[in-house]
């Protein structure tokens, strides 16, 4: 039974569908980063909100972990890359809580629009300022909006509904989104002069860290109001200020800082400013919905191999799991095949698919090939570190896929390029479940591809084989399967042996010197 930690506070329901999908569960929250690295590696998966800190020292200790989780969208507490490193999948809960940000956003926007904190706080004191808090309508205003993702678009939709015209920054915005979305869009530059809201809806990254720069922020109209409920960072603070005090700016309301919890900020008391402390996902429904996702996916992960929203792994449902699973044997062991022929040779390995496997989702089955040709370099490597080390050796990898289908109701190939040209091997299913080795290097062969083997090619001459079984029989190995196949009559031939004990180095130089062989190597799969 797979086992999970839940180390920061989450709604009960999180717990509660781990034990009724049959995932054991303890909730131990509010332990040191020293408490929690001396207990991490008795789990196989570690749900999360904000607070815990997935270090590369702790995922260090994490010696069973296969899946960290997050309850919420931003994962700024994980460090991915050493997770990725070390195999492990790390998810979120990207939709989870998008309407209660997106409608924390609106409700910031209101708030700047009519004054309402300064309003409510002077009224309770017992002063009557009408004159004093002059507000304006959001009616027929421009809305720059940065960050066209799934919050940013639940907030376009809003401030349509509010009669506001949207202009959207964002590089993967297309023309026909922003048509489907009712939105214009803009550079940078022409939304920093044309908006008189803008509003923040975008991850911290290198590319959008400080996006709302010194330079920027002088680039805007004046008088613009400004609302961030995405990510502390996104906005030059002291900037901010400048602008605030300078009258360029304003107001600003902003749910996240860059140093957070915010205890003390220069922002703070500034005229125009509004502040939340990072209450975009505090409803009772989103805390209730991330814990419920980030529960459901761990458990499809850990039980039945599904990925959903995963950073650093392509998504696999859990309905695809079993289908593609056979698939992604086969894919494995041909890239494992390559990886072992082929060892520090790769320059760039394509992947094709035809037939029924060019039908289905091909992340899984490239995830799959990598993992197979990534284990001839590393011991501990699967289909979600073996992508970040083949990008680390700098192999290029390409997929292709065929509609057409040739002799088999289904084939995967692999080519990689060598330095010694390229090589490629093809497989295929029987009966949809039993991988099948089908060409090797352009010569046709139908071969399992299990346990211990030997790989052989040789001048295709009579009494070869004779003299192969008496070489292995002398060194006291047993043939379990023999495969052969041949360009041409008394051209080159491949010989594939399954055996049942280790192929010794005494044993490869034995058979390197026989008379007709090219090439023996030690397989093991």
């Amino acid at each position: 039974m797979p086992k999970v930690l839940i180390s920061d506070k989450m709604d009960p329901k999180a717990a509660q569908i781990f034990r009724e999908r049959g995932v054991e569960v303890d909730e131990i929250t509010d332990k040191s980063p020293e408490e929690l690295k001396d207990i991490i590696g008795r789990y196989d998966g570690l749900a999360l909100r904000s607070s815990t800190k997935v270090t590369g020292d702790l995922l260090e200790a994490a010696d069973n972990m296969k899946v960290v989780g997050r309850a919420g969208i931003g994962v700024d507490n994980i460090d991915v890359q050493a997770a990725s490193a070390k195999g492990i999948v790390v998810m979120n809960t990207p939709f989870g809580n998008s309407i209660t940000t997106a409608e924390h956003a609106i409700a910031m926007m209101f708030a700047l629009a009519r004054e309402i904190p300064q309003a409510d706080a002077s009224t309770q004191a017992g002063k009557w300022e009408k004159k004093k808090f002059m507000g304006v309508e959001l009616t027929s205003k421009t809305l720059g909006l940065i960050g066209a993702g799934n919050i940013g678009g639940i907030v376009a939709d809003r401030a349509r509904g509010l009669k506001m015209k949207v202009v959207a920054y964002d590089p993967f915005l297309t023309e026909e989104r922003a048509l489907e979305m009712g939105v214009e869009k803009a550079d940078l530059d022409t939304l920093l002069k044309r908006a008189d809201f803008i509003t923040l809806h975008t991850p911290l990254t290198d590319q959008t860290r400080n996006i709302l720069s010194k330079e920027n922020l002088a680039k805007t109209k004046k008088g613009v109001r400004i609302i961030n409920c995405a990510r502390g960072g996104l906005i030059d603070e002291a900037a901010l200020k400048e602008g605030l005090d300078s009258g360029h700016i304003a107001g600003a309301a902003l749910d996240v800082f860059v140093e957070e919890p915010a205890r003390e900020n220069p922002l703070f008391g500034t005229p125009g400013f509004i502040s939340t402390p990072h209450l975009g996902a505090s409803t009772t429904e989103a805390q209730v919905n991330v814990a419920i996702q980030i529960a459901e996916q761990m458990s499809d992960y850990l039980l039945s191999g599904g990925v959903t929203n995963a950073l650093n792994m392509p998504s696999l449902s859990a309905e695809e799991a079993p289908l593609l699973k056979p698939y992604m044997a086969l894919a494995e062991k041909l890239g494992s095949l390559v990886g072992q022929l082929a060892q520090d040779a790769l320059k760039s390995i394509a992947i094709e698919t035809e037939g029924a496997a060019a039908e289905l989702n091909q992340k899984p089955i490239t995830g799959a090939v990598l993992a197979g040709v990534m284990r001839a370099y590393s011991d501990s490597v699967n289909m979600v570190n073996a992508p970040f080390l083949a990008k680390e050796r700098g192999l290029d990898v390409r997929e292709v896929r065929h509609d057409r289908e040739g002799d088999y109701h289904t084939l995967v190939r692999i080519t990689v390029q060598t330095d010694e040209g390229d090589r490629s091997v093809a497989g295929t299913l029987f009966s949809n479940t039993e991988p099948r080795l089908v060409e090797l290097f352009g010569i046709k062969v139908e071969a399992d591809l299990a346990g211990k083997m030997l790989y052989v090619v040789n001048a295709d001459k009579a009494g070869f084989i004779g003299r192969i079984g008496s070489a292995l029989g002398e060194a006291g190995v047993n043939i379990g399967t023999f495969h052969l196949g041949r360009r041409a009559t008394g051209g080159e031939a491949v010989l594939l042996l399954s055996v049942d004990q280790d192929i010794t180095p005494e044993l490869l130089t034995t058979l390197r010197g026989m008379d007709g062989v090219k090439t023996a190597m030690a397989l093991d799969f």
